[in-house]
């Protein structure tokens, strides 16, 4: 298991490496001819200048390769080209800290953001990093225009709009005090079948009992005005129109607003659309009810504040009107009723800088919902910028307030920003590569919703300085044929080679050829190369540590023998497949080491007197030693002993050394197994050494202790053998037991004892007593029978009271009956 474990980490990092070699080489896979071909593919490239640097048979294009590479290979680093990006501000103006009832300023005099110009010199693959600074300056100016819907639909609401002008300049003073204000109308395309074009319907599209004006596409009713006065006046003489289908033709006064300027009178301050309506929205395509099938061209085309072309041109798609929107810097607000709420909420998505309020039935919460919008609008600041020439990408990270970080697309915005407040923006440039027209290029970066805007001047690092002292029909470059710049000859259109010597058409002729072919063998450049104008170029290997070289590519620096798997053990380099050894090294692989200092042993010899050092190694010629310097001996008297305390802290966390076990017990490597038959048995590679020893209660341990290529390994068997403790239950009960029946057994045989000594006593008596009475009767016949009787009962009587005695529930039944019986036969 553990082998394969290694063997697959060893796997995983070969690939890993592998990968990373292969990821850092972009330099070599350019295959770049020039210096300048050489910057370009990454910031990591550099070019040696090095007229000496190339060896036989490598090609140009190994010039170029990453810095410490280059350094590797003998390229002085004052030799190596690596120019790198930079910056310069061009137009720093700080921002305003200008508060309310100070001095008034012009609004181009008013700067939130900072710096305004910068020019950057942008190296390849080099980010360039530059902070942009944005305040909300206080008493900023606001324009505002009111786009309102005259289709009849609205009737009611226009009766509140017209004193919308004081009232909303009163309520604007609290934010601004450069407020202006401008009113412009809306009602549908002049075409069937937007409205009726009947001659009657044309002059009031409305009832007959209803006074209405003709139908109109949009009108531009006052220009942006600081009058409040006035916009209240011309609004009240308004009148609403009418049309034949719901959805407005409100895009199109959209478009007009905002590509308009000089007839709305937009200036370069805050500028606001109030989009008011009670109904949808046709879009591009739907012109082509009406036989209208020409885009909109997105131009002004205002003619006495009269749209003119509403019958000429489509509506305009909503990324037309994102567009115009985004670069006249309008923010809108769409004042809609609470019907068509949710379509507006889904046009407020694609619309940037823009927000929707709720309009009442009658628009009387208008003044409302304008300043509420505005600030929720004013509160966040999200910057955009014009389009990136080619291969140049852009990145942001926004640090906002409460120390808030975002990156990626939240890295454009920062939100809930208060007047005063300032937050600022990392932006990263990296170019890859150079533009084809290979000219300077300029990109805007600017807060959306506001005129100010930080113009970026990009300028790339194509060529290389030493490019300015390159030497044009060079004789170096066979007979002019090239230019020599940065080291190398940069050929001219149709010749190739190192020194620009052959022709494209020339390069595989059969007689050029013969030159690359070793020996007059058959392999061209030993299969390692190309043939080129009659000489090898070397092909180039994906680590760039590994080159080919020589006359014919049969050398390499990367086939020598190897070393715990290094090439050259780590101790040469390796030259045309044969290593070159350091001082003290000497082998095919450099893995001899010529030093004896590592056979030294503790007692100064040499592998202790019991070996030799060869190549920095002892080789112990007795065999009961071994060991780095022939010192240890794993079967010698007492190794048992005296890696106990070790074993024992380290397997069982006990003995003497258990508190200093990891200080003083760590040089051998400890393996546990389960029993005595896992332990390793004695081999002829290394010494192993069977070892039993007790512990403190009593207990066996059982372990090997082996050196195995100067590593130390015990093994131990995991479980201690400890005596089994006695068995104290059946103990006690046996010692009771046994007292119990000793005891019983003893009154026994003394109740026998007493009963028989007794029957005895009793049998002598009457035996006296009938020897007695036999003598006055019959004294020789009594004296006989009475002997029987008296032998009888001194043999059956005490044998039955013993009987009696142990089994006395069967005595009134069974015994006495058989007592009977036994004396009635005896009598």
């Amino acid at each position: 298991m553990d082998l394969k474990l290694l063997f697959m980490s060893t796997l995983f990092g070969i690939i890993c490496c592998s990968s990373a070699q292969q990821e850092g080489n972009e330099c070599i896979k350019a295959n770049a001819l020039s210096c300048g071909e050489c910057i370009q593919v990454g910031a990591k490239c550099g070019w040696c200048t090095d007229t000496e640097f190339l060896k036989q048979g490598e090609p140009t294009s190994a010039r170029c390769d990453e810095l410490e590479s280059l350094m590797k290979r003998g390229c002085d680093a004052a030799r190596i080209e690596n120019p790198h990006g930079s910056q310069r501000i061009l137009k720093n103006k700080a921002v305003t800290n200008r508060k309310k009832g100070a001095e008034k300023l012009r609004p181009e005099d008013i700067t939130q953001i900072q710096p305004q110009k910068l020019s950057l010199n942008l190296r390849s693959g080099e980010p360039q990093n530059i902070k942009l600074r944005f305040k909300r300056a206080e008493d900023y100016p606001i324009d505002l225009y009111y786009l309102m819907d005259l289709s009849y639909s609205m009737k009611d609401d226009l009766e509140n709009v017209k004193n919308l002008g004081t009232s909303l300049m009163k309520e604007m003073s609290k934010i601004t005090s450069d407020f202006r204000i401008g009113f412009g109308s809306f009602v549908e395309k002049t075409v069937m079948p937007y409205i009726s074009t009947t001659p009657a319907k044309l002059l009031n599209p409305c009832t007959v009992d209803q006074n209405c004006t003709s139908p109109f596409s949009y009108k531009n009713v006052l220009k942006l005005t600081s009058n409040g006065h006035q916009f209240n006046s011309l609004v009240g003489k308004q009148q609403i129109s009418g049309n034949l289908d719901s959805p407005e033709g409100g895009f199109d006064a959209i478009m007009q607003v905002a590509v308009c300027g000089e007839h709305i009178g937009w200036r370069n301050v805050t500028r606001l659309l109030v989009f008011s309506t009670d109904a949808g929205f046709h879009f591009a395509g739907d012109g082509k009810l009406g036989g209208i099938v020409l885009p909109n061209d997105g131009r002004c085309h205002l003619e006495n504040n009269m749209y003119t072309m509403s019958h000429y041109y489509d509506y305009p798609s909503i990324a037309h009107l994102v567009q115009k929107l985004s670069e006249n810097n309008i923010q809108t607000i769409f004042a809609v009723t609470e019907e068509f709420q949710p379509v507006y909420k889904e046009l407020k998505n694609l619309i940037p800088k823009s927000a929707v309020g709720t309009l009442s039935a009658n628009s009387s919460n208008v003044i409302n919902l304008i300043v509420d919008a505005y600030n929720s609008l004013s509160s966040e600041v999200i910057l955009e910028n014009s389009k990136l020439p080619e291969g140049v990408t852009i990145t942001y990270q926004s640090h906002c307030k409460n120390g808030v970080v975002n990156e990626g697309e939240s890295g454009r915005k920062c939100s809930n920003i208060s007047i005063g407040d300032e937050v600022s923006f990392n932006i990263n440039i990296t170019a890859q590569g150079c533009p084809k027209q290979d000219k300077p290029e300029s990109i805007k970066i600017k807060p959306l919703g506001f005129t100010e805007e930080v113009e970026i001047l990009l300028n790339f690092i194509c060529e290389c300085d030493c490019h300015k002292q390159g030497i044009k029909n060079s004789d170096m470059c066979h007979n002019g044929n090239g230019t020599f710049e940065c080291g190398a000859c940069r050929c001219n259109k149709g010749r190739v080679g190192r020194q620009c010597e052959c022709r494209k058409d020339e390069v595989s002729t059969e007689d050029l050829d013969k030159n690359c072919r070793k020996d007059n063998g058959t392999d061209i450049c030993s299969n390692n190369g190309e043939c080129v104008c009659g000489t090898c170029e070397c092909k180039k290997r994906d680590n760039p540590e590994e080159r080919y070289s020589g006359k014919f590519c049969e050398c390499d620096n990367f086939n020598c023998d190897r070393s715990n798997n290094k090439l050259c053990g780590g101790h040469g380099r390796c030259e045309c497949r044969v290593c070159i050894c350091d001082a003290n090294y000497t082998g095919s692989a450099c893995d001899c080491s010529l030093d004896t200092s590592t056979c030294l042993a503790s007692n100064k010899q040499i592998c202790n007197g019991r070996g030799n050092c060869e190549c920095g190694t002892c080789r112990c010629t007795d065999p009961k030693f071994q060991g780095p310097t022939c010192e240890i001996c794993p079967t010698c008297p007492g190794v048992c002993t005296e890696h106990k305390e070790c074993v024992q802290c380290r397997a069982f966390g006990t003995g003497e050394k258990k508190d200093t076990c990891e200080r003083d017990c760590s040089y051998f490597n400890l393996i546990k197994v389960k029993d005595r038959d896992k332990l390793p048995q004695p081999v002829q590679a290394f010494p192993l050494m069977h070892c039993k020893e007790r512990d403190a209660n009593d207990c066996w341990f059982y372990y090997t202790y082996a050196v195995n290529n100067t590593e130390k390994e015990v093994h131990v068997v995991e479980t201690l053998e400890c005596p089994a403790g006695p068995d104290i239950i059946p103990i006690v009960a046996g010692v009771v037991t046994g007292i119990v029946l000793i005891g019983l057994a003893l009154l026994l045989i003394w109740k026998l004892l007493m009963i028989i000594h007794d029957r005895r006593e009793f049998a002598k008596f009457e035996k006296e007593k009938m020897n007695a009475k036999w003598d006055t009767v019959c004294p020789k016949k009594k004296k006989k029978k009475e002997f029987k009787t008296g032998s009888r009962n001194l043999l059956f009587e005490p044998v039955l009271e013993f009987l009696f005695l142990v089994f006395p529930k069967f005595q009134d039944c069974f015994i006495r009956s058989v007592v009977f019986l036994f004396t009635s036969a005896a009598f």
